[in-house]
């Protein structure tokens, strides 16, 4: 107990530059290749959207465990992984917020008559689909997080602060999003917003569980109102969202991310996580 708490009152080292390059390069490179064989052998077997949330995942697992094994003699819990005495009113504050904030703009985008509910017969609801289907999405949310507000992310964060750190990392998860079905300009700022919201929640909360609850509250909401989710069709609730009149306004294709909807509904999140009481992260011993 004695060298336990001795431990934990060692400030962590702080690397130079060229430690904080190799660092970088080796998570970076590990996270390529992962992305490189695990999606290529997923995408053969299972098609494109399982390939997508699961080679990310395992991607980013393995890259933010080896690296911060490798250099700091960590754990994946110490990336923002670990569950500690706010995990679960972050996770849930979160899952509430991105469900909120999905909710509202689905239902504004409908009473405004900006898209309409249409009947999908080639598409018929089933629960074991729902439930593949969001166990899926959990997974995607789950390597996101950790590909862009994991260890990379966080080791420059100590090097440059949020200032610089948070855009950069929002300009890279919107340019993932760029080869999506649809896309569009506003679709991509929009995606680079929620960047920008969600590596404000890493730096809020202390820990990955905020902003994978954003994350992931707002993917499954989406689809439940048979939206596009950043150009995917994921076809589970038996109707489909069809955008009307003005892309800037509806999302047209590429879902309501595609809508200036979308852009306010980042402000506001932004807002509330500013006010919002939220206790940093202190892991249990």
């Amino acid at each position: 107990m004695e060298e336990e708490k001795a431990s934990q009152s060692e400030a962590p080292v702080r690397p130079g530059w060229p430690g904080i390059v190799l660092r970088l390069f080796f998570f970076f490179l590990l996270e390529y290749i992962g992305l490189v064989v695990f999606s290529t052998l997923l995408d053969s077997m299972f098609g494109r959207l399982v390939a997508g949330a699961f080679g990310t995942f395992l991607a980013a697992v393995l890259a933010n465990a080896l690296t911060v094994r490798i250099y700091e003699r960590g754990r994946l819990e110490d990336v923002g992984m670990g569950w500690g005495r706010n995990s679960k009113h972050h996770l849930f504050a979160g899952l509430a917020g991105g469900a909120a904030a999905a909710l509202a703009v689905s239902l504004a985008l409908l009473a405004l008559g900006l898209a309409k509910m249409e009947a999908e017969p080639d598409m018929p609801f089933g629960l074991g689909k729902l439930l593949f289907v969001l166990v899926l999405l959990a997974f995607g949310a789950v390597g996101e997080e950790l590909l862009f507000r994991g260890y990379g992310f966080q080791t420059l964060m100590t090097a440059l602060g949020p200032w610089w750190v948070v855009p950069l990392s929002a300009v890279l998860f919107s340019l993932l999003h760029a080869s999506n079905p649809n896309a569009s300009p506003l679709g991509l700022v929009n995606t680079g917003l929620w960047g920008v919201v969600l590596g404000y929640a890493y730096w809020r909360a202390g820990d990955l569980w905020l902003p994978i609850g954003l994350h992931l509250g707002w993917n499954w909401v989406l689809p439940m109102f048979g939206a596009n989710l950043s150009g995917l069709t994921m076809g589970l609730s038996g109707y489909a969202m069809k955008a009307r009149g003005m892309e800037i306004w509806s999302g047209g294709e590429y879902g309501p991310e595609g809508s200036v909807l979308t852009s306010l509904a980042t402000v506001v999140i932004t807002v509330w996580l500013w006010k919002a009481r939220i206790g940093k992260q202190r892991t249990e011993a």
